[in-house]
């Protein structure tokens, strides 16, 4: 088992049961996540979403980590973020069967999502059935105005390095 705590300054840690630190990431995408306030995974763990104060999702395939987390080759792989509310997201939940995220904000509102794409079906509580098969329509909530980005499997991931810079003067430089 492996346990996932979401920081305010946007780190995301992995954790043994014993309790050891075993990864730190960072978000690499374009737009600042913010602090990060909900985390959740799908039922077989292979997927990781954390929201953020600023309203971004942002999706993390951990599967091969988990599997072997003592082989440093296995990487956790930051695949898409998206904008899913203008205000901080609450909770988030992964609907694998019908591939979908529920995200729930502070402005009350609670919207679905695809689970791969980020493309968005709509709010609960409009006036239309939700059309889970159709993710070719690209639309936005009204208060949100960024498109989901996927991230390019080259990208590296920022991890936190402890290094040490000790305060000198240099008179050359």
């Amino acid at each position: 088992p492996i346990l996932a705590s979401a920081h305010e300054s946007s780190c995301i840690r992995l954790w043994s049961i014993q309790g050891n630190l075993m990864k730190e990431l960072l978000p690499f995408s374009e737009h600042p996540s913010g602090p990060l306030t909900a985390l959740c995974t799908d039922s077989f763990t292979k997927i990781l979403l954390t929201g953020s104060k600023e309203g971004y999702i942002i999706r993390w395939n951990i599967a091969s980590f988990v599997e072997d987390s003592r082989n440093r080759k296995n990487k956790i792989q930051e695949e898409l973020c998206w904008r899913a509310h203008a205000t901080e997201v609450v909770d988030l939940l992964i609907e694998e069967e019908k591939n979908v995220v529920a995200t729930a904000s502070i402005d009350g509102s609670v919207r679905l999502w695809h689970a791969r794409t980020g493309y968005y079906f709509g709010y609960f509580g409009q006036s239309r059935k939700f059309e889970l098969s159709d993710t070719s329509r690209l639309i936005l909530p009204s208060d949100v105005k960024d498109f989901s980005a996927i991230i390019k499997e080259e990208s590296q991931h920022m991890e936190k390095k402890k290094v040490i810079y000790p305060l000198r003067l240099d008179r050359d430089k």
